[in-house]
């Protein structure tokens, strides 16, 4: 009897014996445009989504550019009702991962209903199903919000949709029903690590037989005066670009100042491999039309590192310590050498500091060898969508596997590393 064909408790394979985990689904909503062909689009063609921002809220402020979202509409995706609780930020996380979940068969709720979508029309176990939400900072314009009601009209003011929806996880209960998942759900928050630390503690729940598929859904939006303010004021934010917006991030440029932020949403569906199988305890892996589902495998998730600088609250270590050990850690865990590695989509936010330390935590794992690979770094066209980047920017990277095409680096005019393969944009042939 071949793994495939073994029924396993739930559905899931019995935990420690590993899986190979695939991105089974993609969605997303940037300032590139809504779902996955925009922002693949965008980045293919090198084309900036920076803008100035030009609301009254912003006015005065040292820095008025950033990354937006534009022309979403909530009530296409959700109940008028259900639109008017969630903050906007949270409403782009439902159509991202409404897009991800499309790619696999999912019914999804017809406009204006919220769910579920019946626990017969998923693939797999509803409670082999887990929802993980990645951010940095949470649903930030809900304590605003909340903070200036408060202050305006006193407690009676506070409204109680903020009880319900303003924590971090708020997103993730909201899929959860919608889907009628029921795994575990939480929300992870590691700064701007978030959407990819999430990426990887799915991976291991799938991997190692605890869930059958994990959607992770990241989100950020800090485009507020505050959040603003306190990046200007740490001087980590490229200034004096409301000419020219889209020349402010500049990836590894001599004339790099700081990066630019940006809002957004973006989803990975993962699953165990095909290959691997897993038998559904309810459905016998039949989605609602009786048909045997079929996953696709746009990509496998082969490995995951993660470390710590132990150096300073905001500045990397000069010597990129922590991110070396994370990708030695990657390396090991997907079990791939470093002269196996093709191309490296850096995190590359155009901090002087930041690009640097990189470059050395590059050199400290691929020495000389390193020097061949082709670098991209794709946050001039994006911006930084702080927490949701790295789920962003591993769609980026599965859309350059399947297309064979390498992304390139905005405004790269005078490289800093002229030794290292920095791919210029817009983009060339893998």
């Amino acid at each position: 009897m071949t793994r495939s064909e073994a029924t396993y408790p739930r559905g899931g394979a019995r935990r420690g014996e590993a899986r190979h985990v695939v991105v089974a689904g993609m969605g997303a909503l940037t300032p590139c445009g809504s779902g996955v062909g925009a922002l693949w689009g965008a980045v293919r063609n090198g084309r900036s989504a920076i803008e100035v921002l030009d609301d009254n809220v912003f006015t005065g402020l040292p820095v008025r550019i950033g990354g937006v979202v534009r022309g979403f509409d909530a009530e296409a995706v959700l109940s008028r009702a259900l639109a008017r609780r969630l903050m906007p930020a949270q409403q782009w996380a439902v159509a991202a991962a409404d897009e991800a979940m499309r790619q696999v068969g999912v019914a999804l709720p017809s406009p204006g209903s919220d769910g579920p979508a019946g626990w017969a029309r998923l693939p797999w176990s509803p409670h082999r199903f887990s929802i993980i939400t990645a951010t940095g900072s949470g649903p930030v314009d809900a304590t605003l919000q909340a903070e200036a009601a408060f202050q305006a009209r006193g407690p009676r003011g506070v409204p109680v949709t903020f009880a319900a929806y303003g924590a971090p996880d708020a997103v993730g209960t909201v899929l959860a029903k919608r889907y009628g998942a029921t795994g575990a759900s939480h929300a992870l928050c590691a700064t701007c690590a978030s959407g990819s630390s999430a990426l990887g503690q799915g991976m291991r729940l799938i991997r190692h037989g605890y869930a059958d598929a994990v959607l992770v859904v990241a989100v950020e939006d800090c485009l507020n005066p505050v959040n603003l303010s306190s990046n200007a004021n740490l001087r980590a934010l490229a200034t004096g670009y409301e000419d020219n917006p889209a020349e402010a991030c500049r990836p590894f440029d001599r004339g790099r100042r700081g990066f630019v932020m940006a809002q957004g949403a973006a989803a990975m569906l993962l699953t165990a491999a095909p290959s691997d199988g897993w038998r559904n305890s309810d459905t016998d892996g039949r989605g609602a039309g009786g048909d045997r589902a079929v996953i696709p495998a746009l990509a496998e998730l082969a490995g995951f590192g993660a470390a710590e600088d132990a150096y300073h609250p905001t500045s990397p270590h000069p010597e990129g310590l922590g991110a070396a050990l994370a990708i030695e850690d990657c390396l090991a865990d997907a079990g791939v050498t470093p002269d196996e590695v093709a191309h490296i989509n850096a995190h590359a936010t155009g901090t002087p500091a930041g690009d640097a330390a990189e470059i050395a935590a590059f050199d400290r794992v691929f020495h000389e060898a390193g020097r061949r690979i082709p670098i991209s770094a794709t946050k001039a066209v994006t911006g930084h969508l702080m927490g949701a980047s790295g789920v962003a920017e591993a769609i980026i990277a599965v859309e350059t596997l399947r297309s064979g095409v390498l992304p390139g680096t905005g405004n790269l005019a005078d490289s800093e590393f002229p030794d290292w393969d920095i791919v210029a944009g817009p983009s060339r042939p893998a």
